[in-house]
């Protein structure tokens, strides 16, 4: 008998605008999912699909005006995040919930030494003296793989290449050993060498500390490397959620299967050429009354331009929202 994991955190039908001069952006439309203890979960998409708007509602950092969460939760440890007072969801970012943010020059601050932002983080949430901090600041640079970590320490963002501000950026994040990571398109703006490493020391420090991870991020061989489950958004919805297996080897959605047909590979023929998606998102001031996907999918169907699909099982951990999935749907080769 197996026994019910707990998920660490649960988000539920949570729905985000933003009230711009043009009218309401409706970026996230019914999002939900969860990520279980020491859990690596990818949630991946095109820009523009929500995934940010989505972390960043997580940590409640979205500016409210302009953005509004207009209804759901977000429960992170038997606490919904939503409801929390301002001084509580200070205490919970930074030593339950750390985040790694897209561009490490514009995220850290320019006029703190790299030292001082870690020890921060220790003297804050840690109640620790400024001795321990900073021996703790040392370490971790240290575990992140900085050399010379000692000295490193007293020196500016500036100062350091964009790979070692993403390193100094996971350090700030993990210092307090939190429960939860979110990696908002980590390695981006590296060059491909640098983005191995950083994987490689997100992996390593995962395994030591045992922290679920969200990563953010449009790179599928990123998440093929790093994450245990995959989320699918497109246009604010998820579309096809699963292990990696199952997205990989048996994507149900045609998005997913456009990604993936989009993306270089290994057994790819010489000659053989990357299909792209045709088309442009929806527009999501006036999203589409049916499937957000209807308008660049080779199948659809009269009811994907009326009708919101349902989520169909294909699995107990594989689910996708699809017209083809329904059993009165014409069956086709996607």
């Amino acid at each position: 008998m197996h026994k019910t994991v707990k998920p660490l955190l649960k988000v539920n039908d949570l729905h985000v605008s933003f009230h711009v001069r043009a009218g309401e952006v409706k970026a996230v439309r019914g999002v939900s999912f969860h990520v279980n203890p020491g859990e690596a979960v990818a949630i991946v998409g095109e820009s523009g699909c929500g995934k940010s708007v989505t972390a960043q509602s997580i940590m409640r950092l979205l500016p409210s005006p302009p953005s509004k969460v207009k209804q759901g939760q977000i429960v992170f440890k038997g606490e919904d995040l939503l409801k929390l007072k301002p001084a509580r969801m200070q205490s919970v970012r930074g030593k339950d919930i750390g985040m790694i943010f897209q561009d490490p020059m514009t995220s850290l601050n320019p006029t703190m030494t790299i030292g001082r932002q870690i020890t921060e983080v220790l003297e804050k949430h840690k109640q620790m003296s400024g001795r321990e901090a900073k021996q703790v600041a040392i370490d971790m640079l240290n575990l992140v793989g900085i050399p010379n970590a000692a000295s490193r320490f007293g020196q500016y963002p500036h100062e350091f290449s964009g790979g070692m501000r993403q390193r100094a950026m996971i350090a700030i994040a993990l210092a307090c050993n939190p429960s939860l990571l979110i990696a908002d398109e980590p390695t981006t703006a590296l060059d491909v060498t640098i983005q191995a490493q950083i994987l490689s020391v997100m992996k390593d420090l995962q395994a030591k500390f045992g922290t679920s991870i969200i990563l953010i991020t449009h790179d599928l061989g990123i998440v093929a490397d790093l994450c245990d489950r995959v989320i699918v958004m497109y246009a604010g919805k998820v579309v096809e959620t699963g292990t990696k297996w199952e997205i990989f080897k048996n994507p149900k959605h045609p998005y997913t299967k456009g990604l993936l047909r989009s993306l270089p590979r290994l057994d790819q023929k010489k000659n053989e050429p990357l299909i792209p998606i045709n088309g442009t998102p929806p527009d999501l001031i006036k999203p589409p009354a049916g499937c957000g996907f209807c308008a660049r999918c080779d199948y659809a169907m009269q009811i994907c331009k009326t009708e919101d699909p349902e989520i169909s099982e294909i699995s107990g951990s594989h689910q996708a929202r699809c017209w083809l999935l329904h059993p009165l749907a014409q069956e086709v080769s996607v």
